[in-house]
């Protein structure tokens, strides 16, 4: 009999670890907002996008100099995207502030922009679905695209599922022999 009530202790807590360890990291992952900027021609161009690879439509992107000065602001729209001409060529700060407090900001440096045109490049084409690895921007320059979402809850949802059905099995079979 003391033997079950350690075992069943001990399922109960990997059972509680795991369901703990599962809510804890969606919660996290869930609240993020991933934005990515590049340079074509006199045009910078934003994507907001969350990781679960849903746009961020609506959202309110503010652009900032080194000095942190606001140089213009604007929302994305429904494929999470928003554009803005520049005039001077500087380091620049875009922050994106999504619904229920998202926020993200990207660094676009200087070097990233050009005025030679001789380098001219067409931006390479993703796919609809993902974006591609590297994009080639008319300043020649390669920049690194977006990370995809994590697949991290769903691999953990899946473990505290599996530990779950475990746990209950070894308990039902632990209270038939009991």
């Amino acid at each position: 009999m003391r033997k079950n009530n350690i075992l069943s202790k001990a399922v109960f807590r990997l059972v509680f670890i795991s369901l703990f360890l599962m809510i804890s990291s969606s919660a996290a992952f869930a609240h993020k907002v991933n934005i990515f900027a590049y340079v074509e021609g006199d045009t910078v161009f934003c994507e907001g996008y969350f990781p679960d690879g849903r746009k961020v439509e609506g959202g309110k992107v503010e652009v900032y100099d080194s000095n942190k000065k606001k140089l213009t602001e604007g929302t994305t729209d429904k494929e999470g995207l928003f554009s803005f001409k520049y005039s001077k060529v500087e380091d620049l700060d875009i922050v994106i502030i999504a619904s229920m407090g998202h926020k993200n900001r990207y660094a676009l440096p200087a070097e990233d922009f050009s005025d030679d045109d001789t380098t001219e490049e067409a931006v390479t084409q993703a796919d609809s679905e993902k974006l591609s690895e590297q994009k080639t921007v008319k300043t020649g320059k390669k920049h690194k695209a977006p990370e995809e979402p994590s697949q991290m809850p769903g691999i953990l949802g899946g473990l505290g599922f599996i530990f779950g059905l475990t746990a209950l099995i070894m308990q039902m079979s632990a209270k038939k022999k009991g």
